[in-house]
């Protein structure tokens, strides 16, 4: 049974960082690719970057470009999300993601920015 646990949010000031952990289980992780998605208060689930098997990584939201960084530990079967430079836009629900025979999703992490 495929398994995705997302940990490590939480209220943050801005300008500080975070980083969200992944534990996958239920598959063999360094076999796909890894995906982590965002839902703002009131908006859809966006997608934020992606990590292939052996860690090429491609940031598909501009926004978070140069300030959040996707790694993953093959031999821990966790996919990190390092978050930097945090700003209030980055209040969200954090989700890891990925497609074996069908998508899969954690329960989501809630990270707010404020001061």
């Amino acid at each position: 049974q495929v398994q995705l646990v997302e940990s490590g949010g939480g209220l943050v000031q801005p300008g500080t960082s975070l980083r969200l952990s992944c534990v996958a289980s239920g598959f063999t992780f360094g076999w796909y690719a890894m995906n982590w998605y965002r839902a703002a208060p009131g908006k859809g689930r966006e997608l934020l970057a992606s990590i292939t098997n052996v860690g090429l990584v491609t940031i598909h939201d501009n926004t978070v470009r140069g300030r959040f960084i996707v790694s993953r530990d093959n031999a821990k079967n966790t996919l990190y999300l390092q978050m930097n430079s945090l700003q209030p836009e980055d209040t969200a629900v954090y989700y890891c993601n990925t497609y074996i025979t069908a998508s899969y999703w954690g329960q989501g992490t809630q990270v707010t920015v404020s001061s």
